[in-house]
């Protein structure tokens, strides 16, 4: 070969070379880039060219899709009783993206995920459509409209329930809400708007917020069922009946403040049964301050606090701090100074008590299908911890089943049914200036000793007079609903 042809064969050689590299430089390295860029329309309109698989309720999907006009965006998603299922499902959206459900579980619903291959492949080869897969909740319809429609004529607030044995997700519920159909679509006419008026910014109500999982809120006197658990786990106490060293006034180790009872109550030396019955705050104060920060904290991790837990949405992480002197460990082991607990925290001790200590991992999602209904993924029940001996957790369910019976929770008893549980009124505000959230956590268990259920309710009821606020009297009855409506659905 002459030297012309030689420099051009070795010329053409490198063109192909640089293209060679340039097209696995795309293909390889910036693949992932090149599908996520917001540019690239093409993965959108993929995206919704079908209809999304659905989320099941009970065996009854509770979103769907509709066919659009004016769009190359073919399908959006459409959702049935959506504010009262939107703490569940999240939203999907063609202009704003996904969230909880909707994002967690993105491929299995688009039909996307790699688990689906070899159908996919299948149904290209004979031609068939792409298609989602549905993903089935551990949701109770009727708890949740019971927990929906409880909250609604309160104004603010958030229910959660869990079935104690497994840790199902039962019903999660916060109002005020959102419908997620209101801006599935990409309208600037309508989606659009519908989605600013909902922004906080816009909205002081904050609608899109999921109180259920990411608000942690002063967890007031519910918080005294842990206190009283640390109390049996580390050995202070031994009974529910046995009587507390506990002065009443009582003044806060390292300072000169008495801590206060509310109202004329029997806690001097109170048994710690007659302590959670009255709400004692110098008995458990007080043992808050005895116990000291690393043992209450113990426990309270025990529970959960200080982790977030993935249902699988994230839930924010519940408060309970370390490092405090014995004032402000007594404070916090009565719900106030600055633990902070979610609904879902709170519904997690319930359960543990419930269960005879054992905390089994709270989750949503029971099992991810095919298209053809055929099951990809199911989920397992997953023991968490166990914050309580069985004997220690008997002891406090006897405690909380005096306080329905006899106590401040009188407003929760079921006929036929042994319903344990505590009320809770958490300071708010700056010196305790807004009005107070109401709390109630409890059990239901059925006479052959088993617990179906347990519930976590804050009520914000800012239509209600400051005085009338009360766990017994804004949150017990909506719990109540919800514990009814598992207990019917299971007859």
């Amino acid at each position: 070969m002459n030297k012309p042809l030689r420099r051009i064969a070795i010329f053409c050689g490198l063109l192909i070379l640089t293209l060679l590299i340039r097209d696995n430089w795309l293909q390889y390295v910036k693949a992932d880039a090149l599908q996520d860029n917001v540019n690239n329309r093409r993965i959108s309109i993929e995206r919704y060219a079908q209809p999304r698989g659905d989320i099941i309720v009970g065996g009854n999907p509770i979103t769907g899709s509709v066919e659009t006009t004016g769009s190359d965006f073919k399908w959006k998603r459409t959702y049935k009783n959506g504010p009262m299922w939107a703490p569940v499902t999240g939203y999907a959206s063609q202009a704003f993206g996904a969230t909880q459900l909707e994002s967690i579980e993105d491929g299995i619903l688009t039909g996307n995920d790699d688990r689906l291959f070899f159908r996919n492949t299948l149904d290209m080869i004979t031609g068939k459509d792409q298609q989602g897969g549905n993903v089935v909740t551990t949701l109770n319809a009727a708890a949740q409209k019971a927990a929906y429609n409880g909250l609604k004529e309160r104004g603010k607030g958030a229910v959660v329930a869990l079935e104690p044995s497994t840790g199902k997700i039962l019903a999660l519920a916060s109002y005020p809400s959102y419908d997620p159909s209101s801006f599935a679509g990409n309208s600037t006419s309508t989606d659009t708007k519908a989605w600013q008026k909902l922004q906080k910014k816009n909205n002081p109500d904050d609608p899109m917020l999921n109180r259920a999982l990411r608000e942690v809120y002063p967890p007031g006197s519910t918080f005294k069922v842990v206190t009283a658990a640390a109390a049996l786990e580390h050995g202070l106490y031994k009974s529910a009946d046995e009587k507390t060293k506990s002065p009443d006034p009582w003044v806060m180790e390292g300072t000169t403040t008495e801590l206060p009872n509310e109202g004329n109550i029997p806690c001097k030396n109170a048994t710690l049964r007659v302590a959670l019955q009255y709400s004692c705050n110098t008995v458990f104060g007080k043992i808050g301050s005895d116990l000291g920060n690393d043992d209450m904290l113990e426990t309270a991790k025990q529970f959960g606090f200080t982790s977030e837990q993935f249902t699988p949405v994230r839930s924010n992480a519940s408060v309970f701090s370390n490092d405090m002197n014995p004032s402000q460990t007594a404070l916090s082991s009565i719900g106030q100074f600055n633990t902070a607990a979610t609904p879902l925290q709170m519904a997690m001790v319930a359960s543990a008590v419930a269960n005879d200590g054992k905390l089994m991992k709270p989750y949503m999602v029971d099992e991810l299908q095919a298209p053809n209904f055929d099951p990809i993924e199911t989920t397992k029940p997953e023991e968490l911890s166990q914050p309580l001996t069985p004997e220690n957790a008997q002891i406090l369910q006897s405690m909380m089943e005096t306080v329905v019976q006899d106590g401040t929770g009188k407003s929760a008893q079921m006929d036929g049914v042994t319903v344990g549980g505590k009320t809770g009124t958490a300071q708010h505000g700056v010196d305790n200036s807004e009005k107070p959230y109401a709390w109630f956590i409890s059990y239901a268990k059925l006479s052959d000793g088993s617990a179906p259920v347990a519930v976590a309710v804050v009520v914000e009821d800012e239509n209600a007079n400051r005085d009338d606020i009360s766990g017994g009297g804004l949150a017990a009855p909506i719990a109540k609903k919800v514990m009814e409506a598992v207990i019917n659905d299971k007859k």
